[in-house]
């Protein structure tokens, strides 16, 4: 968190045009900090490999599962392809930690929007996670 916030903090020429806008780019920064981590983590103590992992199983700051974090980004990449506001609505709430109504407020939808698109993209996320197909860079 703090290293988000003094990224954040050191754009000094971020034209934020407004709140939605500021939000997007914080959980955007967060998960590529947590995803970062997480491969200096996986590489220098597991030595690679692949692991079945659920998305109730992922452990955000948790340098004892870096894997569960990699097949976590790996899964949301492949759901950004199919469906960007998806894959938008779980970086908002899970790395972002905003909630629906922000979420909905930040995309410019109804909060109904983003309770169905939520429940679909954890839907996918638990699917694709389940079979384990997660491969790590």
């Amino acid at each position: 968190m703090n290293e988000a916030y003094i990224k954040l903090v050191a754009q000094r020429n971020a034209d934020w045009q407004n709140r939605a806008h500021f939000f997007a780019v914080a959980s955007k920064l967060m998960r590529r900090i947590l995803v970062d981590y997480a491969r200096r983590q996986f590489r220098d103590k597991r030595g690679g490999g692949h692991t079945k992992v659920s998305l109730d199983e992922v452990i955000l700051l948790s340098p004892e599962r870096p894997d569960k974090m990699l097949a976590l980004d790996e899964c949301l990449t492949r759901l950004e392809k199919l469906d960007a506001r998806q894959s938008r609505i779980v970086e908002l709430r899970y790395f972002g930690g905003l909630t629906v109504e922000e979420a909905a407020e930040v995309l410019g939808v109804s909060v109904t929007t983003v309770r169905r698109e939520w429940t679909s993209a954890k839907a996918y996320l638990y699917g694709e996670l389940k079979k384990g197909d997660g491969t790590h860079a």
